[in-house]
């Protein structure tokens, strides 16, 4: 597909939302991000837009789904930055974590190594955005969790529906859609961890950027000129609202949640990198690189926020709060181009290369978490 980057600039304001919310940044008595929790929620749109394009591009071509290939690429730019955070977090680990501490960190590992940290963190009654939430370097592979699950369930039901049910694909699609929304509405007032975690309650939220993909490769990118000035103003006006306004008992994810979502949709449908406002914007060079860079980011700015809040009981004031966004960048640079871009490239890292060292590290986490559990326990 053709390199959209208004969609890197989306990103970009996905990830810094989401670093803001976290850090707890506090100036004249108020959090100007108390709701930048939703830039978790423009990520979804994003992954099932980016995800769905390319499935659906393939079914259309060629009436198949080379699932080998999917998963090795979701692989390549998944897995080599995770486990490199992890490596990494070890030395601060042993040095700050309590016992019981510890073993929540090493399960956490083992169950985002496996595709099940929002699983894990729901059974373990972690409250999200709750102070003590804050000290749990990976709780926010929860998001990972949810994509993962999406990325292994999605190809499957969408080949299935596509030999079985062609005709009625967007039907299908749509109607899955309808089904998780609803779930969570409801769900958000009745057991609002089940809502916040699990895929069933999130489905809705990759499936708007699925119907994108779809409409796109059916009738290709909207072109109205009135629509592609207004409707990403509108996005952009609703994605911001939400990240001001919303806050920590706001339902969510709930019928609410459309305002993000359905934001970031319009920028991703109607915008024109070179003829709109919002998508020049996005697409400025600076704010791009940030977009490339945000999963590093991502990764990055939790472990490094909980492990200086750990280490300082006295709390972190603005000053330090700036400066650990500034080193969670400036890592996030050197992992981009020192881990990201080399493991992408099938030329440098083969496909035997790459299972061989991904394998390893997935059975080094498990026999090293199981066996360092088992060992404080005993203690």
């Amino acid at each position: 597909m053709k390199y959209r980057p208004e969609i890197d600039g989306l990103r970009t304001i996905a990830v810094l939302s989401v670093i803001i919310y976290h850090a707890q940044i506090v100036e004249f008595g108020h959090n100007f991000f108390k709701g930048g929790f939703v830039g978790v929620d423009i990520f979804f749109v994003i992954s099932g837009y980016l995800i769905s394009r390319i499935l659906l591009s393939e079914l259309f071509e060629k009436g198949k789904i080379g699932f080998l290939n999917f998963y090795e690429r979701r692989a390549r730019r998944i897995l080599p930055i995770l486990f490199t955070v992890f490596l990494a977090s070890f030395p601060l680990a042993y040095k700050y974590l309590l016992p019981n501490q510890f073993i929540e960190y090493a399960q956490s590992i083992l169950s985002a190594t496996f595709f099940g940290s929002n699983i894990f963190f729901y059974f373990t009654n972690t409250q999200y955005g709750a102070e003590d939430s804050l000290l749990q370097p990976f709780l926010h592979t929860w998001s990972l969790g949810v994509e993962e699950q999406f990325y292994i369930l999605f190809p499957i039901v969408l080949l299935l529906a596509y030999k079985f049910a062609k005709n009625h694909l967007i039907t299908i699609i749509a109607v899955l859609i309808l089904i998780s929304l609803q779930y969570a509405d409801w769900q958000s007032t009745k057991n609002t961890q089940l809502n916040f975690f699990m895929l069933t309650s999130r489905l809705w939220e990759l499936g708007i950027g699925s119907l994108l993909a779809f409409y796109e490769l059916k009738y290709g990118r909207v072109k109205h000129e009135l629509l592609n000035q207004t409707m990403p103003l509108l996005g952009l006006a609703m994605i911001t609202h939400s990240i001001i306004f919303f806050n920590n008992q706001t339902p969510h994810p709930s019928l609410i949640t459309l305002l993000p979502t359905l934001g970031t949709a319009f920028i991703i449908l109607y915008s024109v990198n070179k003829t709109d406002l919002v998508g020049k914007v996005l697409s400025w060079k600076p704010i791009v690189g940030v977009g490339l860079i945000s999963y590093s980011m991502y990764l990055w700015h939790y472990p490094i926020f909980a492990f200086a809040r750990i280490s300082n009981i006295e709390g972190i004031d603005n000053i330090e709060k700036i400066l650990l966004i500034l080193a969670t960048i400036i890592l996030s640079i050197i992992s981009y181009y020192l881990i990201e871009k080399p493991f992408r490239n099938v030329g440098l890292i083969s496909k035997k290369k790459l299972i061989i060292t991904l394998s390893t590290l997935c059975i080094l986490f498990a026999m090293w978490s199981c066996n360092f559990t088992l060992l404080i326990r005993t203690i």
